[in-house]
């Protein structure tokens, strides 16, 4: 269901715990070795090993959210979703990214998955995008980008974020309410990318005969009730299954509502059984990531890998800052890297119990840490040179994959800093919702900003003024560091900057013209 590279993985870790006694005991990876006795017992009766917290999410959390996901989807939602988002910006010049965009984001809400949205959303809204002039490698890019938010936009988040709950022992609905800002901020960058390529490569407005986005929510906005409901019901101190249990029979009872969508027994039954098979792919890698678990926390690899990650950055300084974002820098490597080979899911859980305890060792809440683990398992969706989202993307465009690899990277680009922001200083937390409401406002403003500051950087273009040129954009990268640094000192610094570009823009557009 994955490919070889999750299997293989798997087997050089059964393999380091077989004969990692055979390694120089001087080396700081090696242990005194496991038998065969010991391997069986650690997958099969240690609560690391096949039977853990892995499976026991996909069992009970994860098989639940997918059969509610298809049964919505079967229902109607999905081409509610798309519908609106269309109608919503049919007169815009950028019209064709915004939708795109939009429908990635409502879409994602109930997907789950980066790639099956990417696709989703890329059969309807590529025509659109084609003739607003779009080149299809770079509508691929903005398509995959929009699509991979699924696995961030929250009622139903990834499979990953149901362990992140479990590992953190904390309530599904406070791993939502950690994930709201950077979904946010995430979206924001891709909105500000396609607003800039609208004026950037001169985008036609996309004049679409479509109903009135009030009509359509007149019409079909009850689509949105169960999404609602799983949030109320969490709110209230409903256990995650039993709120998306009660939203499945909403969303069946509200069929009924549109002739088009009405589940059936035959449908109810097509999107059960969808929702099942489209749970196997996760079981068997929250399965296969036992292996890899049970192997690291039998030898102690994990803990191992933690002293040697911090040792050595410690070895290149003392201040603990430093100390921190080079830890960050290196561990968000580290899971690119990983993400290249094998699912999020998968990903996150090696992540954790590998990485997860260098940056604890430093300080960072577990909080912290454990969504800094998973956006960067998350973005490796798309990270060249094994971007899935992209390849999906790329088959529905016509598009080259590797360009569109390169394209969604540019789309996505933002989103690869606000996570270092989570770990580097006290005030990252807030921007997981977790402090003062008045610190929470001014670190998003502050990584808003820091968002709009990367996102001229990286188009080239700052909105309202025009084209940037090299300088302005340098300093625009600059501001980007230092807002998301999110120190008062910083921020004003970043402030700066960023205005400096902008004026420097205008200037110089003056006196061209």
């Amino acid at each position: 269901t994955t490919g070889w590279a999750l299997p293989v993985v798997c087997g050089l870790f059964l393999a380091y715990g077989y004969y990692g006694g055979l390694l120089p005991q001087s080396w700081p990876i090696a242990h005194a070795g496991l038998d065969f006795d010991q391997i069986i017992d650690a997958l099969y009766n240690s609560g690391s090993g096949f039977f853990g917290t892995p499976l026991d999410v996909a069992a009970t959390y994860i098989v639940l959210f997918t059969i509610y996901g298809a049964v919505l989807e079967s229902s109607g939602a999905a081409r509610f979703f798309v519908d609106l988002s269309v109608s919503a910006f049919r007169r815009s010049r950028s019209a064709a990214g915004r939708t795109a965009v939009a429908s990635g984001f409502l879409l994602g809400t109930v997907s789950g998955s980066g790639t099956a949205t990417a696709v989703s959303v890329g059969a309807v809204t590529w025509p659109i995008m084609r003739r607003a002039g779009y080149a299809p490698e770079r509508a691929g890019g903005a398509l995959a980008a929009a699509g991979v938010g699924a696995l961030l936009s929250p009622p139903t988040l990834g499979a990953a974020a149901f362990i992140v709950a479990e590992y953190l022992e904390v309530s599904y609905l406070t791993v939502l309410g950690w994930a709201m800002i950077p979904t946010v901020l995430y979206y924001l960058g891709i909105l500000l990318a396609v607003e800039i390529d609208a004026r950037r490569f001169g985008m036609k407005a996309a004049h679409l005969d479509t109903e009135s986005p009030w009509k359509l929510l007149a019409r079909f906005g009850y689509h949105f009730s169960s999404l609602i409901v799983i949030v109320v019901l969490l709110a209230v101190g409903m256990s995650a299954t039993r709120a998306v249990v009660y939203a499945t029979a909403l969303v069946f009872a509200l069929s009924f509502l549109d002739r088009r969508g009405r589940l059936t027994p035959r449908r109810l039954f097509e999107a059960l059984s969808a929702g099942v098979r489209g749970v196997l792919p996760v079981v068997s890698v929250c399965a296969a990531a036992g292996v890899i678990t049970a192997m690291t926390t039998k030898t102690g690899l994990g803990a191992q890998f933690s002293s040697v990650l911090v040792g050595g950055v410690d070895a290149l300084t003392d201040n603990h800052t430093l100390m921190l974002a080079l830890t960050a820098v290196f561990a968000a490597v580290a899971l690119a890297l990983l993400g290249l080979a094998i699912p999020v899911t998968a990903s996150f859980i090696i992540g954790w119990v590998i990485i997860g305890p260098a940056l604890l060792a430093l300080d960072v809440p577990a909080p912290a840490a454990a969504m800094f683990v998973f956006y960067y398992s998350v973005l490796s969706e798309v990270t060249p040179p094994t971007a899935l989202a992209a390849v999906g993307a790329s088959a529905i465009t016509g598009a080259r994959a590797i360009p569109t690899m390169w394209q969604a990277l540019r789309y996505a680009a933002p989103a690869f800093l606000v996570p270092i922001a989570f770990v580097l200083t006290d005030p990252g937390e807030y921007l997981l919702a977790r402090g003062p409401v008045i610190g929470v406002i001014w670190a998003c403003a502050a990584a808003g900003a820091g968002i709009v500051a990367l996102s001229f950087a990286a188009g080239g273009w700052a909105l309202g003024v025009g084209a940037m040129s090299r300088i302005p954009r340098v300093l625009s990268a600059i501001a980007a560091l230092l807002l998301l640094f999110l120190d008062p000192v910083t921020i004003a610094a970043g402030l700066a900057c960023l205005l400096a570009a902008v004026a420097f823009t205008y200037i110089d557009k003056r006196r061209r013209t």
